[in-house]
């Protein structure tokens, strides 16, 4: 049975439609100009130029170093509301493979996980809300820096972000290429993991491969580690929560002196949890357990455990809310209300520490991205543009929706 034919409603998509080639063109620029977090110097300019064309009220930038902020009040104001929605600006330090036209232009950079695309769609919704502005209360749209692994929101909430913007919620959305193309998936509850770094240096006398009697094997402490640390997940997590530890990287030695045993090894991986129980868990038997594995090698290990993104945890009424926003679009048969969580990790996390609110996926199918995020050649998919705008300016039109006309 093929798979029900997307349609898209609403005043907001059929108006936002129109500007389908100036987001593409906007989105296209981003992506042939990628930066690094706290970098984003193009990428905010063009940001604040794009919101000036739309006659936004207010603009704010330097919010977490590079991030921008614009307010866009509605028709009315009697309800005192004030709403966020958040896009992420920052790019990869990748090699782009793509050969179109709108490819990288910059060695070793590129949007392989389309916030280039994100940036557009808000870009798109604050043009519409700017233009019409059929809604009662304050829209707050947060254009955010450091995604990629430098905590540009938690930047951002240091800075200020929530004082000066006091949002009763706050909403995100995240493309997706394992969705089909229009497709809005979501979950009340987890929808990413906590994200956590770990370190484990070892300890030992370094000598000669051939005399191994005479020194502490580091090498062996740590393949010893590496297979021990796998248990930690498989023999103390519930099989009904998740968990994942991963040791990514091992630094030991020099590969050109292939008799000298060194004295020193270094691991480094990462653990994804979504309970801050099981985390604690973890850690505490990682510590243990590497401790005690180089001890019975004659070695000593040291964990330096790092706690990177807390787990992205959507509040049950507003990803309630955002579902039934999406079905106003796209139908029911194209919302996905029990989305799986992903063991992948999103700074979205910390502005939902603090605020309600809800982290979407948008579908815009893997053949039409070109792969997978952080591929190298993975692409935006345009055609998602408009729908991505009409969603983020709903949130904001059903959340705080003008008085019934007497």
């Amino acid at each position: 049975m093929s798979a029900p034919r997307l349609r898209i409603g609403g005043r907001a998509f059929a108006q936002i439609a129109q500007y389908h080639p100036e987001l593409t063109a906007l989105r296209r620029d981003l992506h042939a100009h990628p930066e690094l977090g706290f970098q984003e110097v193009y990428t905010s300019a063009r940001v604040k130029e794009a919101l000036k064309l739309c006659g936004v009220d207010e603009i704010h930038d330097g919010i977490g170093r590079t991030g921008v902020v614009a307010v866009v009040r509605g028709r009315g104001h009697s309800s005192g509301s004030m709403v966020g929605l958040r896009a992420d600006m920052d790019a990869l330090p990748m090699v782009e493979h793509n050969e179109f036209g709108w490819k990288s232009c910059k060695s070793g950079l590129m949007h392989g996980c389309g916030h280039d695309g994100h940036t557009a769609m808000l870009i798109g919704a604050a043009r519409y809300l700017a233009q019409t502005r059929n809604f009662d209360g304050t829209a707050v749209l947060v254009f955010q820096p450091g995604e990629e692994g430098y905590a540009g929101a938690r930047a951002m909430i240091e800075d200020g972000l929530f004082e000066r913007f006091p949002v009763q919620s706050i909403f995100a959305m995240h493309n997706w290429p394992a969705l089909p193309a229009g497709t809005v998936g979501l979950s009340p509850g987890p929808m990413m993991a906590a994200a956590d770094r770990i370190t484990i240096d070892i300890t030992g006398r370094g000598g000669h491969g051939a005399h191994p009697y005479q020194a502490v094997d580091v090498v062996l402490a740590a393949a010893h580690i590496i297979t021990a640390a796998q248990s930690i997940v498989a023999r103390n997590v519930r099989a009904m929560d998740s968990a994942v530890l991963s040791l990514c990287a091992m630094q030991a030695g020099d590969l050109g002196a292939f008799s000298v045993l060194p004295d020193k090894a270094r691991l480094v991986g990462t653990v994804r949890t979504f309970k801050p129980e099981v985390q604690e868990m973890v850690e505490k038997r990682l510590k243990e357990m590497c401790s005690a594995v180089a001890l019975g090698l004659g070695a000593t290990a040291t964990v330096q455990y790092e706690r990177i993104y807390p787990a992205t945890i959507n509040t049950e009424s507003e990803a309630l809310f955002a579902a039934q926003v999406a079905e106003s679009l796209v139908g029911g048969d194209h919302v996905v209300r029990d989305l799986e969580p992903s063991m992948g990790a999103e700074d979205f996390a910390f502005m939902l520490q603090l605020k309600p609110g809800a982290y979407l996926r948008l579908g815009q199918g893997g053949a039409a991205s070109g792969g997978t995020l952080h591929s190298s050649r993975y692409d935006f998919n345009d055609e998602i543009l408009p729908l991505g705008a009409a969603l983020h300016a709903s949130l904001i039109e059903q959340a705080m929706p003008l008085p019934a006309a007497e």
